[in-house]
């Protein structure tokens, strides 16, 4: 293979290939950090640790293929016992994911996708396109969908077929530790006289033989595997692969400390004393990754003093 095993890579790490005729996508990640770090503060059954890591790594996966400044969110929502499942994977492969559930609701440690958030058969798959804010005239793709599949692999393999014509195959696993992805997406041929792609019988042949080496693997393999490079080389060691530069994946939740202070601040001083004088403090914890910010009673006074208050008058002298 083509520089396959050159260096150690960082646990958390995409890795992108073709293959030598360009006709096959391969993609691999791994998180460990990243995931570890996202699930510190959420409270999560293992089976939902579950379907959110794997659609984590999807979005990571579908991420690194698309060129826009801007972020990937899949959502997947229904009526079940799993209200929202819902990711966020930036142009920089920054990465949040966050999963809501109804407290009446129990769930089963063995539960499907579909007996999970699709019990009425109402469930919606959401794919957002989300431009970044600085991107004048760029506008925000929405595609929904019916929530078919018995995985999360087959939601987004369905997905991909229908909605933008693209055969795409997922193998995906994650536990409280974490998470494992490999994409394969078949390239468009080059196009005819009217513009349509065609596909060589070479590609087709192509394609059929990635798909049968990625069919060997196993979620404990995916899961096993800190370095993206040595699962590619297990599978395809007798390939010659077109090796990109790996790229990083990091956890990025947008919220702090000071965000928290300016949202309490927009409630007002009565709401805020009336919640101190009930609580003795104010506990706030990010709707997104739950990471929690308390305020006690000299925080939450500090809020309301105009920063001018606290400058020195012109001619006084501070007193130590």
């Amino acid at each position: 293979m083509t520089d396959i095993l050159k260096s150690t890579l960082p646990t958390d790490t995409l890795k992108k290939f073709l293959t030598t005729d360009k006709s096959t996508r391969i993609q691999a990640l791994h998180l460990s950090h990243a995931w570890q770090t996202g699930l510190a503060h959420q409270d999560l059954p293992p089976v939902v640790i579950r379907l959110l890591g794997e659609l984590a790594a999807a979005s990571v996966l579908l991420a690194g293929n698309i060129k826009f400044d801007g972020s990937v969110v899949l959502q997947l929502q229904g009526n079940g016992p799993v209200r929202l499942i819902m990711v966020e994977c930036t142009a920089a492969l920054g990465l949040r994911a966050t999963a809501h559930l109804r407290d009446e609701m129990p769930i089963p440690e063995n539960s499907t996708l579909q007996q999970l958030m699709n019990p009425d058969g109402l469930g919606r798959f959401t794919v957002l396109l989300d431009p970044a804010a600085e991107q004048a005239g760029a506008s925000t793709y929405q595609g929904i969908v019916p929530l078919e599949g018995e995985t999360v692999a087959a939601v987004l393999e369905h997905y991909m077929k229908h909605s933008e014509q693209l055969d795409t195959r997922l193998w995906l696993a994650a536990d409280a530790d974490a998470c494992g992805g490999l994409l394969l997406q078949r390239m468009p041929g080059e196009p005819d006289a009217t513009g349509t792609p065609q596909d060589s019988d070479s590609a087709q042949a192509t394609w059929e033989h990635c798909q049968a080496l990625a069919a060997t693997i196993k979620a404990p393999e995916l899961l096993a595997s800190g370095n993206p490079d040595a699962l590619i080389h297990k599978l395809f060691w007798e390939d010659d692969l077109l090796a990109f530069p790996e790229q990083d994946i990091r956890w990025h939740c947008p919220c702090t400390r000071e965000r928290v202070a300016n949202m309490l601040r927009s409630l007002g001083r009565p709401e805020v004393e009336s919640i101190l004088e009930e609580q003795g403090h104010v506990h706030i914890a990010c709707n997104f990754c739950g990471k929690p910010y308390d305020f006690d009673a000299v925080d939450c006074a500090t809020l309301f003093i105009d920063p001018d208050d606290m400058m020195p008058a012109p001619g006084s002298r501070s007193v130590h």
